[in-house]
């Protein structure tokens, strides 16, 4: 998956609102004012993603995927970065974009929540 490929998955959850601090490289991605995902471009120039995760599934991604490293400048319990070099599966990191986003909005008031995921 590419940059542009993230970003369009990402823009295509409900709601999903796109945000850039002034002098940043990297922008945000949020919910209802809630941060799910953030994406930019490593120094190398490939781009990597920062997603929300159950922790126990975090850890056993980290295990199984080299490209998937505790959350870069993010609680690390909770998020994980995924690079975008090509080794994580296409269908795995568009996975994680609805399990990151799920997992926000599951903490969201109940009307937001049924709003958000059709319930």
């Amino acid at each position: 998956m590419d940059y542009e490929s993230a970003k369009a998955s990402i823009l295509a959850k409900p709601e999903a609102v796109e945000l850039q601090a002034q002098g940043s490289e990297v922008k945000s991605f949020k919910v209802c004012h809630k941060l799910f995902a953030t994406l930019a471009e490593g120094e190398d120039g490939v781009p990597y993603i920062n997603l929300k995760c159950e922790p126990n599934r975090a850890q056993e991604l980290r295990d199984s995927y080299p490209a998937i490293q505790p959350g870069h400048r993010m609680n690390k319990v909770h998020w994980n970065t995924v690079v975008l070099d090509g080794s994580v599966p296409e269908e795995l990191v568009l996975e994680l974009i609805n399990h990151s986003y799920e997992r926000v909005v599951e903490n969201l008031p109940t009307a937001d929540q049924e709003r958000l995921l059709g319930r």
